[in-house]
């Protein structure tokens, strides 16, 4: 099996150049050369002119994107009072209060996304080393610790994408399915980019976007064009 995909992934990688493609081309490019049997995430990756060892130099934000991820992620709440109600109302899949904090703690993991108020950061944050790495920890800097949790949750499902410079100065973001339409893919993609650019550190200097990258869970990388990507015009 694992020969077979090698084989339709360097077919996948033949029909790709070296050149630069427009956005619009790299996605037709990307659901033309699609092979797995799933229906595949189609990711952007931007490799950026930062520093991330420097604290001016981070680059992190949300976006919501336009035509959602494909799916709904599974929301959990972590809130007390009337703000679990608030949360069950606003589509919440799962909520709780400290007792959410001790199944983390105990290994369950069966969530996309953690909503937190303020309030319960005390306790959440004795799950930092299980959530971190998994990029799952509520952030105020992302909107998700907050006491407008209805708002958060609705954000998250309705397509809410946080992105993060690591520390290589890459940054990884899923924008769709390779079965989405290639104008709804384009306008994903296009929100995505534009919002990182918008969060370009004052002290990053030179080339901002080095490189780009737009490509399916599965098949071959399709570099972009970055220079609409560096220029105000954006």
């Amino acid at each position: 099996m694992a020969r077979q995909s090698g084989k339709r992934y360097n077919a996948a990688a033949q029909q790709i150049t070296s050149r630069s493609y427009t956005l619009e081309e790299a996605v037709e490019l990307v659901q033309k050369v699609k092979f797995a049997k799933f229906d595949e995430t189609v990711e952007v990756h931007l490799r950026l002119g930062v520093d991330p060892k420097h604290a001016d130099q981070m680059v992190r934000g949300t976006v919501v994107l336009p035509n959602g991820l494909g799916r709904s992620k599974r929301v959990l709440v972590i809130a007390g009072g009337d703000r679990q109600k608030e949360a069950e109302e606003a589509g919440a899949d799962l909520v709780g209060g400290e007792e959410m904090v001790q199944k983390i703690q105990g290994g369950w993991m069966d969530f996309d996304a953690v909503i937190a108020t303020p309030d319960m950061m005390r306790s959440v944050g004795r799950l930092g080393k299980v959530l971190g790495p998994r990029g799952l920890m509520p952030n105020p800097k992302t909107g998700t610790v907050t006491m407008e949790v209805s708002r958060a949750v609705r954000e998250i499902k309705a397509g809410k994408v946080e992105f993060r410079v690591d520390k290589t100065g890459i940054i990884h973001a899923p924008v769709g399915k390779v079965s989405f339409s290639a104008p709804k893919l384009v306008e994903n993609a296009q929100s995505l980019i534009q919002a990182v650019v918008k969060a370009k550190p004052a002290a990053a200097k030179g080339k901002y976007v080095r490189s780009a990258t737009l490509c399916s869970t599965m098949g071959p990388g399709v570099h972009l064009d970055v220079t609409p990507y560096n220029t105000r015009m954006l």
